[in-house]
């Protein structure tokens, strides 16, 4: 087997060629509903033409194969072993793998076009399913007619007459294992491992069903296919929702967010990527802090911050940012391992900060039902509360080690006039998206003003209703609420304010290489999304977590309580759930370890007691975590790459470091009044309250502030432990003593928080009474 030398050239090119085309049809399927497009469309075109929405029966199957063509032209294994010199049998069976990614594609596309009832190819072939449909459709007029109804127009999707038979098992399995063997080498072995035990576990099971039956064997132990005789056959139903179900298939739920929502925030954080609104962000963190101790070591963490909202990638932000405030932290005296931590703290959090959070984020949306814009509220606080956090580490270390604030604006910090425009190529996106999702659609032309517009303002009990909307109010209600319509407006900004730069304006190619970078990623991202399907649909079939779910809440009502009546129980589960994701996290990236742990123990969580959205922001939470966490921290790897530390000690710096961000989850468990949303307030059980105790759905200013304030205050004594200084070294009894007090300043018995704010208060003056005059004091 021989390749010609332009052969990598080739791969890399046709692999952005089709990135290009799968951005164009994704950004096509997202277009948002612009007044008279979809009615102009169909008087040029005529019914049935669309250029937005595309029927998903047929674009998840094209855009499947393109995605999974991308990624062999992208990741081949053939040109991979050519590059190192494999010989020529290993570099063969590497392209085989290239070939068999390609056709398991197309045969899981055809295979579900085939058996989607929507669709029924081989039927629309032979003629039968119009037979089908025409009959059907006779049918129910003649019963509307015998029944006085009004005469139907159309039927339901009859099913499939011709389908793949037994053929869909082997299908099936050997495309699965594929698209398993591929995600090894796209993005390594933990998360195909986690899918591998999990699907064993599923076919062991299945086999003690069909060798042993279903009698007198635990439920952990037997998935019961059908009924009596056993047969394999009748796992086929099973198959087909492998392939069709909108809900767990291999084309299903996941291919719905990441085309439906998440593509245009994937675009656009790929053109952030070339932007040059990065340095200027930077330079505006080195300018804000520069009369801080901790100086670059605060820019760090602003920088961070605000551009961890736009990449949504710890190992990304690391090293966007930290390429030049890690450098300058050593400058001014920080430990290299310090600096690789806090910054890796930092750009992890960029996750968890609004409005732009991450891939994960809208999994999390989408597999709560609770709408983007009400994620981004529930985000606030807590990430207020993190990044506040950092701050106080790193103003603690700076005194500790005597570093002074420069206080003088430096050359580098300096915005010029190109900045600033780079700065509004940065912001007017963001600004964008956070008005259309914040604007409620029936706010919309109600205001003072819309006389102005000439709109007829309708008020009643249920609020104000506007009508006759003229076409610039109809496109901002169509888009307002909807994330990924804001995304597609946010991307199509920043695509025309990107001739502000003069270096694009120069260079205007470099457009198209971050659109097909991000066509390149979506397919990456998908192919992780078949791996944690494989997990999604076992977990579904076997019940497993339904299972655990139960005796858990059996055994701790057992034991004398349930979340709502014993603090212990709901510590005990939230602490094996985290121990849980951070496990599953390990070496994964924040959207399948996320996923991976809401299957799992998101059942658990919500049968305790717990809201369901809280539930899943609580592992959320511990998915971004896991960047952080050695001993793999892929994040803190990325920052010592930088540091050239030790990479083990910057993960449990960045550890020491962002160490609130395990301890946050818990607060916003047992206070979900500070997630601001009503969703977090919702009680699980069914038929009790609407809302757990105390609670009513609305957040209340004075009760909210006093209950974050607290907050505050428990992490100031904690992060002055972290650090072991505040105003001078802290010993080790005080150390305890503020953690106790940390704790109790936390609690839900007022008189237990009383003590505690009062004991943190004494301490803390007592502290800064006690103060020496040494030089490490006094610096």
């Amino acid at each position: 087997m021989t390749f010609p030398a332009a052969t990598p050239g080739i791969f890399r090119r046709l692999a952005l060629f089709l990135g290009l085309v799968l951005v164009a049809i994704g950004m096509l399927n997202t277009l948002p509903a612009i007044p008279g497009l979809d009615d102009l469309v169909t008087g040029v075109f005529g019914d049935g033409v669309v250029i937005r929405r595309f029927s998903y029966e047929y674009l998840y199957p094209l855009v499947f194969v393109i995605m999974m063509t991308t990624v062999a032209f992208e990741h081949s294994v053939a040109r991979d072993m050519r590059e190192k010199g494999k010989s020529k049998g290993l570099t063969g069976l590497g392209l085989a793998l290239d070939i068999a990614l390609i056709v398991a594609a197309l045969a899981i596309a055809a295979g579900y076009l085939i058996e989607i009832d929507s669709v029924c190819l081989i039927d629309q072939f032979t003629g039968e399913r119009a037979e089908l449909i025409a009959k059907a459709l006779q049918e129910e007029k003649e019963f509307a007619e015998t029944m006085g109804l009004p005469v139907p127009t159309s039927v339901d999707d009859p099913s499939c007459i011709n389908t793949l038979g037994l053929w869909i098992f082997p299908l099936v399995a050997c495309t699965i294992a594929t698209f398993l063997a591929y995600n090894v080498r796209v993005w390594g072995f933990p998360l195909v491992m986690v899918a591998i035990l999990i699907a064993a576990y599923t076919l062991s099971t299945v086999m003690v069903w069909y060798f042993f039956g279903a009698d007198d064997i635990n439920k952990y132990l037997v998935t019961k296919l059908g009924g009596e005789p056993r047969m394999l056959i009748d796992g086929r139903p099973n198959m087909q929702d492998i392939l069709v179900n909108n809900a767990q298939g291999l084309l299903g739920r996941f291919m719905g967010i990441l085309m439906d929502t998440v593509f245009p925030y994937i675009v656009l954080g790929s053109l952030f990527g070339v932007s040059a609104g990065g340095r200027s962000l930077i330079k505006i963190a080195f300018l804000w802090t520069r009369r801080l101790r901790g100086g670059p070591a605060h820019a760090a963490v602003v920088s961070s911050a605000l551009f961890g909202t736009i990449s949504g990638g710890p190992v990304v932000n690391v090293l966007s940012t930290g390429v030049l405030t890690i450098p300058m932290m050593l400058k001014r005296g920080f430990k290299h391992t310090f600096a690789g931590g806090i910054e890796a703290a930092a750009s992890s959090g960029g996750q968890i900060m609004p409005p732009v959070m991450g891939v994960a984020a809208f999994v999390l949306s989408a597999m709560t039902v609770v709408p983007y814009r009400e994620v981004i509220i529930a985000a606030v606080l807590p990430a207020v509360a993190y990044f506040g956090c950092l701050f106080l580490t790193v103003a603690f270390q700076a005194r500790k080690q005597g570093i002074e604030a420069v206080g003088d604006v430096t050359d580098d910090m300096r915005l010029t006039g190109e900045d600033k425009l780079h700065l509004v190529m940065i912001f007017g996106p963001i600004l964008l998206i956070l008005v259309l999702l914040l604007i409620p659609k029936e706010a919309v032309g109600c205001g003072p003003l819309a006389g102005l517009w000439g709109v007829t303002q309708i008020i009643s009990e249920n609020g104000c209703r506007a009508e006759n909307l003229p076409w610039l109010l109809q496109l901002i209600q169509n888009s307002a609420g909807d994330a990924g319509s804001a995304g597609w407006w946010a991307t199509a900004l920043l695509v025309v304010l990107f001739f502000l730069d003069r270096e694009i304006r120069q260079s205007p190619g470099k457009i198209v290489t971050a659109l097909a970078d991000a066509g390149l990623l979506v397919s990456r991202l998908y192919l992780m999304f078949l791996a944690v399907s494989v997990i999604d649909f076992c977990l579904n079939l076997t019940g497993l977590s339904n299972y655990v779910a139960v005796d858990i809440i059996g055994w701790l009502r057992d034991s004398g309580g349930i979340i709502g009546d014993n603090a212990f129980f709901m510590l005990l589960a939230l602490a094996a759930t985290m121990l849980m994701a951070i496990l599953l996290g390990m070496g994964m990236p924040t959207v399948p370890a996320y996923i991976n742990v809401a299957l799992l123990m998101g059942p658990m969580l919500v049968g305790l007691g717990i809201a369901t959205f809280t539930a899943h922001m609580f592992i959320f939470y511990f998915a971004v975590a896991s960047a952080i966490t050695p001993p793999v921290a892929v994040a803190a790897f990325a920052a010592a790459s930088i540091t050239k530390a030790d990479p083990m000690r910057t993960g449990v710096a960045a550890v020491r470091a962002g160490v609130v961000i395990f301890v946050v989850p818990f607060i916003f468990a047992f206070y979900p009044e500070l997630l601001l949303i009503e969703a977090a307030q919702l009680n699980p059980e069914a038929g009790a309250a609407r809302y757990l105790p105390g609670l009513d759905g609305t957040v209340h200013p004075l009760h909210l502030a006093m209950v974050f304030g607290r907050v505050m205050l428990a992490l100031y004594l904690l992060a002055s432990v972290l650090a072991r200084f505040e105003a001078r070294p802290i010993g080790r009894w005080e150390s305890w003593a503020r953690l106790a007090l940390a704790v109790l300043v936390l609690m839900k018995i007022p008189l237990l928080s009383l003590i505690g704010i009062a004991g943190a208060i004494g301490i803390i003056l007592w502290h800064w009474r006690g103060k020496t005059l040494d030089p490490v004091a006094e610096h």
